[in-house]
């Protein structure tokens, strides 16, 4: 079925987009790797893939699997089709767990397995701090080279809220394998997943040309949020205070804006 999911979105994408490839070379023809990439927007599991000759098995939120309704079969149809891996990132350790040895099962298969260690979507467009847990675990544990990867623009296709793509032209920089067999055995030592794990976003800043901010990006979300909420909060305050002293409302009031 990745084949086929392949030809009949693969195709189109390639055509309608055009997006460009650097450091394709870095791939392996053959044998097991980590893609590492950063996460801008729910295209970029579908631009690399496309990209690339050998199949891709990426993890994705488990919401995409379980969401009810018809929409929400389709989408999980899709993602088991094309063999995307299912992970829980309400933090529970168990599936956190479970989600490492199916990306080991995929190594020890020969293949390519792909991650985003920032864990979620940027919200800014900028670059976050790796989690180190399932990365670095990975490599740690089988010894496969990591490959970082810098998804470019495809966050100016579709941004959040709008429903029709644009027509834009995205790019993806491959850049070398990383070897960390120098780390191997120590995969369960904390100080050590952090510093693999950045060692690798690091690759990826140089790659993307983002800006790097260390902080999660959860963490970066739930800021954005809360000050979205205090912004809102604070014009209903102002517009209460107007309504109570009997003046008109602000430009924009009216409308309910």
């Amino acid at each position: 079925m990745y084949g086929a999911m392949k030809f009949s979105i693969g195709g189109p994408l390639k055509l309608a987009f055009r997006p460009w490839v650097e450091g394709l070379e870095n791939i392996p023809a053959e044998g097991p790797a980590i893609l590492a990439s950063n996460h801008l927007s729910f295209s970029d599991s579908f631009f690399l893939p496309t990209m690339l000759d050998r199949k891709v098995t990426f993890i994705a939120k488990a919401e995409y699997f379980t969401t009810p309704g018809v929409k929400g079969r389709m989408t999980a149809a899709f993602f088991k089709g094309v063999g995307q891996l299912p992970v829980d990132r309400s933090g529970a350790r168990g599936a956190g767990e479970a989600a490492i040895k199916s990306g080991i099962d995929v190594i020890e298969r020969g293949e390519l397995f792909g991650i985003y260690p920032e864990g979620t979507r940027s919200p800014d467009g900028r670059l976050y701090r790796g989690k180190p847990g399932g990365l670095a675990r990975v490599a740690l544990a089988t010894g496969a080279p990591v490959i970082p990867v810098a998804m470019i623009d495809t966050e100016k296709i579709q941004p959040p809220g709008k429903v029709m793509p644009k027509l834009l032209r995205p790019g993806i920089r491959i850049g070398k394998p990383l070897d960390f067999s120098r780390y191997s055995g120590m995969d369960h030592d904390r100080f050590v997943l952090r510093a693999v794990t950045d060692e690798v976003m690091y690759e990826i800043m140089k790659l993307s040309g983002q800006e790097y901010v260390d902080i999660y990006a959860t963490a970066a979300k739930r800021q954005i949020a809360d000050a979205a909420k205090a912004e809102k909060a604070e014009r209903e305050a102002a517009r209460a205070a107007r309504a109570a002293a009997g003046e008109a409302p602000a430009d924009g009031e009216r409308s309910g804006s």
